[in-house]
């Protein structure tokens, strides 16, 4: 065989090899379940929305990437689609209220749209951040 024909046999070969090991490491890595993981802290819902609203840079060091369980009097839930937002409400900004929103998990839209205004609720989810108005949460559920 002519030397070009290995080389490209090789990194064929290679290039199969590559792939195999992206797909199995990478794109097939399991997701973890936002549900069953304990939260790193347990919080109530004013005071942690205070601390981005006073020091963003170190409430987003300290909570971003962290599964958070908060504790507060519940505004409002909000329904978009196949989305169910519970909502906290602190402040009134220029663009309308401001506080924490929580993206709530398939399995508890039912039991979140149940919430009451004003009752008292405790709530686990993962902290993606604060957009200057709102602490938003995803992959939330509700902590009986």
């Amino acid at each position: 065989m002519k030397l070009w024909v290995k080389i490209i046999l090789v990194l064929v070969l290679a290039a199969i090899i590559a792939i195999f090991f992206i797909f199995h490491f990478v794109i097939n890595k399991p997701h973890p379940d936002f549900e069953k993981i304990k939260p790193d802290y347990s919080l109530n819902a004013g005071s942690f929305y205070n601390e981005f609203k006073t020091s963003k840079e170190n409430a987003s060091r300290l909570y971003n990437g962290k599964v958070i369980g908060i504790t507060g009097k519940i505004t409002r839930v909000e329904i978009e689609d196949t989305l169910t937002i519970a909502v906290f409400v602190f402040n009134q900004g220029m663009f309308g209220d401001e506080g924490i929103r929580c993206v709530m998990l398939r399995k508890y839209n039912e039991d979140a749209k149940k919430l009451k205004p004003d009752g008292t609720t405790r709530i686990k989810g993962y902290c993606t951040g604060f957009n200057d108005t709102d602490v938003i949460m995803e992959h939330c559920s509700l902590i009986y």
